[in-house]
Protein backbone atom coordinates (compact mmCIF):
# COMPACT_ATOMS: atom_id res chain seq x y z
CA UNK A 1 0.00 0.00 0.00
CA UNK A 2 1.18 3.15 -1.17
CA UNK A 3 1.70 5.82 1.16
CA UNK A 4 -0.76 8.11 -0.51
CA UNK A 5 -3.66 5.65 0.00
CA UNK A 6 -3.09 4.85 3.65
CA UNK A 7 -3.73 8.42 3.97
CA UNK A 8 -6.75 8.27 2.43
CA UNK A 9 -7.67 5.37 4.06
CA UNK A 10 -7.01 7.34 7.15
CA UNK A 11 -8.83 10.52 6.52
CA UNK A 12 -11.82 8.60 5.59
CA UNK A 13 -11.83 6.29 9.24
CA UNK A 14 -11.65 9.46 10.98
CA UNK A 15 -14.81 10.89 8.87
CA UNK A 16 -16.26 7.21 10.07
CA UNK A 17 -15.21 7.13 13.62
CA UNK A 18 -15.80 11.27 14.39
CA UNK A 19 -18.44 12.06 11.85
CA UNK A 20 -18.80 16.31 11.05
CA UNK A 21 -22.46 17.42 10.99
CA UNK A 22 -23.94 14.19 12.12
CA UNK A 23 -26.92 14.54 14.00
CA UNK A 24 -30.45 16.45 13.10
CA UNK A 25 -31.67 20.05 12.98
CA UNK A 26 -34.96 21.31 14.45
CA UNK A 27 -35.98 24.37 12.41
CA UNK A 28 -37.06 24.52 8.62
CA UNK A 29 -35.28 22.64 6.63
CA UNK A 30 -35.39 20.09 3.91
CA UNK A 31 -35.18 16.70 4.88
CA UNK A 32 -34.08 13.74 2.10
CA UNK A 33 -33.79 10.36 3.03
CA UNK A 34 -32.34 8.27 0.25
CA UNK A 35 -31.45 3.95 0.76
CA UNK A 36 -28.85 1.92 -1.16
CA UNK A 37 -30.59 -1.60 -1.36
CA UNK A 38 -27.42 -2.94 -2.86
CA UNK A 39 -25.48 -2.93 0.27
CA UNK A 40 -28.02 -1.37 2.76
CA UNK A 41 -26.62 2.10 3.36
CA UNK A 42 -28.98 4.62 4.18
CA UNK A 43 -28.84 8.81 4.85
CA UNK A 44 -31.23 11.20 6.38
CA UNK A 45 -29.96 14.57 4.80
CA UNK A 46 -31.51 17.89 6.46
CA UNK A 47 -30.67 21.45 4.49
CA UNK A 48 -31.28 24.47 5.79
CA UNK A 49 -31.16 26.60 2.99
CA UNK A 50 -32.35 30.52 3.02
CA UNK A 51 -31.52 32.96 0.37
CA UNK A 52 -29.54 30.67 -2.02
CA UNK A 53 -27.45 29.77 0.65
CA UNK A 54 -26.82 26.23 2.34
CA UNK A 55 -26.61 27.66 6.06
CA UNK A 56 -26.84 24.08 7.83
CA UNK A 57 -26.26 20.53 6.76
CA UNK A 58 -26.76 17.93 8.74
CA UNK A 59 -27.09 13.91 9.10
CA UNK A 60 -28.41 10.80 10.22
CA UNK A 61 -27.99 6.94 8.89
CA UNK A 62 -26.48 3.90 9.00
CA UNK A 63 -23.62 2.45 6.26
CA UNK A 64 -20.70 1.04 5.69
CA UNK A 65 -17.22 3.42 6.18
CA UNK A 66 -17.51 4.92 2.69
CA UNK A 67 -21.16 6.08 2.32
CA UNK A 68 -21.15 7.66 6.41
CA UNK A 69 -17.62 9.17 5.50
CA UNK A 70 -18.59 10.53 2.65
CA UNK A 71 -21.77 12.21 4.10
CA UNK A 72 -19.85 13.61 6.40
CA UNK A 73 -17.03 15.25 4.19
CA UNK A 74 -20.20 16.55 1.76
CA UNK A 75 -21.92 18.43 4.82
CA UNK A 76 -18.71 19.88 5.76
CA UNK A 77 -17.97 20.86 1.90
CA UNK A 78 -21.32 22.57 1.21
CA UNK A 79 -22.36 24.78 4.28
CA UNK A 80 -22.03 28.10 3.76
CA UNK A 81 -21.93 27.75 -0.25
CA UNK A 82 -24.20 29.03 -2.80
CA UNK A 83 -26.69 26.29 -4.09
CA UNK A 84 -25.34 26.57 -6.92
CA UNK A 85 -21.37 25.84 -5.46
CA UNK A 86 -22.50 22.80 -3.88
CA UNK A 87 -24.22 21.69 -7.15
CA UNK A 88 -21.18 22.37 -9.03
CA UNK A 89 -18.92 20.38 -5.83
CA UNK A 90 -21.34 17.59 -6.22
CA UNK A 91 -21.05 17.30 -10.39
CA UNK A 92 -17.31 17.33 -9.67
CA UNK A 93 -17.71 14.81 -6.99
CA UNK A 94 -19.34 12.67 -9.70
CA UNK A 95 -16.30 13.07 -12.20
CA UNK A 96 -13.93 11.41 -9.60
CA UNK A 97 -16.23 8.71 -9.06
CA UNK A 98 -16.00 8.60 -13.09
CA UNK A 99 -12.06 7.90 -12.40
CA UNK A 100 -11.55 12.07 -13.67
CA UNK A 101 -8.51 13.59 -12.11
CA UNK A 102 -10.39 16.14 -10.00
CA UNK A 103 -8.69 18.28 -7.51
CA UNK A 104 -11.13 20.10 -4.59
CA UNK A 105 -8.99 22.79 -3.18
CA UNK A 106 -11.04 24.60 -0.90
CA UNK A 107 -11.77 20.79 0.90
CA UNK A 108 -8.97 17.82 -0.27
CA UNK A 109 -10.51 15.18 2.08
CA UNK A 110 -13.04 14.65 -1.06
CA UNK A 111 -9.68 13.15 -2.30
CA UNK A 112 -9.40 10.65 -0.42
CA UNK A 113 -12.54 8.53 -1.70
CA UNK A 114 -10.92 8.53 -5.12
CA UNK A 115 -9.50 5.50 -5.06
CA UNK A 116 -13.56 4.45 -4.82
CA UNK A 117 -13.68 4.18 -8.64
CA UNK A 118 -11.82 1.38 -8.78
CA UNK A 119 -14.46 -0.91 -7.16
CA UNK A 120 -17.89 -0.16 -9.24
CA UNK A 121 -20.16 -1.09 -6.52
CA UNK A 122 -19.04 0.90 -4.17
CA UNK A 123 -19.42 3.87 -5.83
CA UNK A 124 -23.23 4.09 -5.18
CA UNK A 125 -21.92 4.05 -1.57
CA UNK A 126 -20.02 7.21 -1.75
CA UNK A 127 -22.65 8.88 -3.95
CA UNK A 128 -25.50 8.36 -1.84
CA UNK A 129 -24.86 11.73 0.31
CA UNK A 130 -24.50 13.32 -2.70
CA UNK A 131 -27.49 12.46 -4.75
CA UNK A 132 -29.54 13.48 -1.18
CA UNK A 133 -28.03 16.86 -1.77
CA UNK A 134 -28.91 17.39 -5.69
CA UNK A 135 -32.07 16.42 -4.59
CA UNK A 136 -32.50 18.60 -1.14
CA UNK A 137 -31.36 21.63 -3.28
CA UNK A 138 -33.57 21.01 -6.51
CA UNK A 139 -36.55 20.44 -3.96
CA UNK A 140 -35.58 22.85 -0.90
CA UNK A 141 -35.30 26.34 -1.58
CA UNK A 142 -35.93 27.16 1.91
CA UNK A 143 -38.96 24.92 1.67
CA UNK A 144 -40.14 22.63 4.58
CA UNK A 145 -40.31 19.00 2.72
CA UNK A 146 -39.81 15.61 2.97
CA UNK A 147 -37.91 13.48 0.24
CA UNK A 148 -38.32 9.81 -0.05
CA UNK A 149 -36.48 7.57 -2.20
Amino acid sequence: MSQLDDLYRRVIMDHYKTPRNRGTMEDGSVTVNLNNPTCGDRISLQLQIADGIVKDARFTGEGCSISMSSASMMTDAVKGKRTEEALELAEKFSALMKGEDVSFDEYEDLEALSGVNKFPARIKCATLAWNALRKGVEHGHGQHEGIEQ
